[in-house]
């Protein structure tokens, strides 16, 4: 049996970023405003994930996008994607029948409104609900009321037409797919599912307290393709109440689904005391307490050990630690990255010196000294690591390795996380990450470096501890610098940053470090530092150049850093022995882009040239001292 492409596979194709998707076809891009438009067909644009094409109205994800333009199956187009067969016998999810549309909307609701409220009693606030959902609303030519259902990203799949006047019509729309009904998707576990949408309706007007908070799906029949999806897609789901007519179709229909409801649900039939839930509403003399004739429990599921669960209203809400903002976050992963031989040790090294011996980076907090692991698998411990970590000024009694001469290390092995806890280490660099991946793992399968990094992530965020690892690209050429990356695109979205370094060619003497992705703050900004000539390692200040760029051998060019941009607007604010308030200065620096936290920066290396006083409004105010600053700002430069 094939297998098919499950939901999580699926939902991974439809992350796929579509720019960079084109750029590694060889496709041409052009700029506009936010968006990219494809030279190929000038009148669709991309962002993101998304896309449009403007001369036919419509777009939509990566997959269907891939079954466009490249006349692709529905799972060829994961495929594409992803690069992965398919991993299980789940439910498929196959693309929308190109022959359904939703009938034309009418300009008002008003023939709706009036056969939904005063035929089918059920009232006008409720129905006003569903319309400004869009799941219902008057279509244009016959004046039918239409019932949309949607899949779990809210695109429409099915709709059901209900006549409205004298004719009794109902039908399916041409193209809709059975297995998404009408339906509203709740937050608790339970789903109660009817035949017809009029029923569903009904029922919660019936009963409506808390109704928002449940489940409700109308099958449009009495088929059990639109549950399964239903359940497939909502986890969360434990009940479910069937709820269909109280004849003998009904009845039997109750009986087929409660058998094709996998175990592990408890199932429910409730049964309306009239044949069906409008029928009860209608009656002006029912009896509304006992519209429930009959409740039979059909299945419930085997006791079994219940999963430890924690309630986000009892998780203590924390806010990211840095170790090196925005660059490097304390409790998360990070990944260096970048070909061999270009600085990525070395620059781990100087890392390995700040932690331990206060040789702080640019924009760094002051820190107190800390035990780092610096774990290393290529060069000798002795004639090579020892040697550059004294030339880097690390203090090599706060610096460890895992002794791993008896037995292997790997990534997911125990001891790193006791040795953290053991040790009081906060900084873990594993260098080059490759080496350590395990034998049984190949960094190119996404289930099998899953659950590794995924454990390697839980060590960091409960010991608290920085965890770096050092990664070659691969050899392959012609590609952007994600694709030449560790692996499987799984460890990318494992880390929380991602920092590429990698040598000018002009100029091999000099490195960029240039941060790709930052999931818990904004980019930092990209920066050079010198490594090789006389004068060792040494920053040297912004600089303008993508990975990209760089890998395709082009130079680049040095700008003016943010914390030179702070300086030079201190000193233009306070020429002629002028002062300033905080306040106004973080204001006008504010203007320019730059931070209150790199101003801060600015003015703490400042501190030799500046003096601190309380203006007349109670504000603290700075001014220059006597001899200035001017002659003193080259020695604060990225020191």
């Amino acid at each position: 049996m094939k297998m098919q492409y499950t939901e999580e596979q699926i939902a991974r194709a439809n992350q796929t970023d579509l720019v960079s998707f084109l750029n590694a076809q060889g496709e041409q891009l052009v700029k506009s405003g936010r968006e990219y438009r494809w030279k190929k067909h000038d009148s669709v644009t991309i962002s993101g994930n998304r896309w449009y094409r403007h001369s036919q109205s419509k777009g939509g994800y990566p997959v269907d996008f891939v079954m466009e333009f490249y006349y692709a199956t529905f799972p060829e187009a994961v495929k594409i994607l992803i690069g992965e067969e398919g991993e299980g016998r789940q439910k498929s999810c196959p693309a929308p029948s190109k022959d359904f549309r939703l009938p034309e909307k009418n300009e008002d609701n008003e023939k709706i409104m009036k056969y939904l409220t005063e035929k089918r009693e059920i009232e006008k606030t409720l129905v006003e609900d569903w319309i400004d959902r869009g799941d219902i609303y008057e279509e244009k030519k016959h004046h039918n009321v239409i019932f949309v259902g949607r899949d779990a990203d809210g695109i429409p799949r099915y709709a059901h037409c209900r006549g409205t006047g004298e004719i009794k019509y109902r039908g399916d729309v041409t193209g809709s797919d059975k297995s998404y009904g009408f339906s509203y998707r709740g937050t608790d576990n339970q789903l109660f599912v009817f035949e017809a949408a009029i029923d569903l309706l009904s029922f919660i007007q019936l009963f409506p307290k808390d109704w928002k908070k449940r489940s409700y799906l109308s099958l449009g029949g009495v088929s059990s393709v639109a549950l399964m999806t239903f359940l497939s897609e909502r986890p969360q789901i434990t009940s479910v109440f069937l709820c269909l007519d109280n004849d003998q179709a009904g009845n039997e229909a109750c009986e087929k689904l409660a058998g094709e409801i996998s175990e592990g649900y408890s199932v429910i039939r409730l049964k309306p005391y009239k044949k069906d839930w409008n029928e009860i509403l209608c009656d002006k003399n029912a009896d509304r307490k006992k519209a429930i004739a009959e409740t039979i429990t059909i299945k419930v599921p085997e006791s079994e050990e219940r999963v430890p669960m924690l309630c986000y209203e009892d998780i203590e809400q924390t806010s990211v630690e840095w170790l090196w903002f925005p660059y490097i976050p304390f409790g998360k992963l990070t990944i260096i990255q970048g070909n061999p031989g270009e600085g990525k040790t070395y620059f781990a090294m100087m890392l390995t010196a700040a932690c331990t011996n206060r040789k702080l980076f640019p924009n760094m907090e002051d820190i107190e000294p800390f035990n780092v692991i610096y774990q290393t698998a290529e060069d000798g411990m002795g004639d090579t690591i020892k040697p550059r970590l004294v030339e880097a000024g690390a203090d090599l009694s706060r610096v460890m390795v895992i002794d791993d001469t008896e037995e292997a290390l790997t990534l997911s092995d125990d001891r790193i996380e006791k040795a953290v806890r053991q040790n009081h280490v906060r900084l873990v660099i594993i260098d080059p990450v490759q080496a350590f991946i395990g034998a049984d793992v190949d960094m190119n399968r996404a289930n099998e470096v899953r659950p590794v990094f995924r454990k390697l992530g839980m060590i960091a965020e409960k010991t608290g501890c920085a965890i770096v690892l050092i990664g070659h690209l691969n050899k392959s050429s012609g590609t952007q610098s994600t694709y030449r990356g560790l692996g499987s695109i799984d460890i990318m979205a494992a880390v929380r940053s991602l920092i590429f370094i990698g040598k000018v060619r002009k100029d091999p003497t000099t490195r960029v470090l240039i941060h790709e992705k930052s999931s818990l703050a904004p980019p930092g900004e990209t920066m050079a530092f010198k490594l090789g000539d006389e004068e060792g390692f040494r920053w040297v200040g912004a600089y303008e150049i993508s990975a990209d760029e760089l890998l395709d051998g082009k130079e680049g060019k040095a700008t003016e850093t943010k914390l030179e941009r702070g300086a030079k607007l201190i000193r233009e604010l306070l020429a002629d022995k002028k002062e300033i308030s905080i306040r106004e200065l973080d204001e006008k620096a504010k203007e320019q882009g730059i931070s209150g936290r790199t101003m801060r920066d600015v003015r703490s290396r400042m501190k030799n040239e500046l003096e601190y006083k309380v203006n007349e409004k109670q504000e603290n105010s700075i001014r220059l001292k006597d001899d200035g600053w001017q002659s003193h700002w080259s020695k604060y430069r990225f020191l």
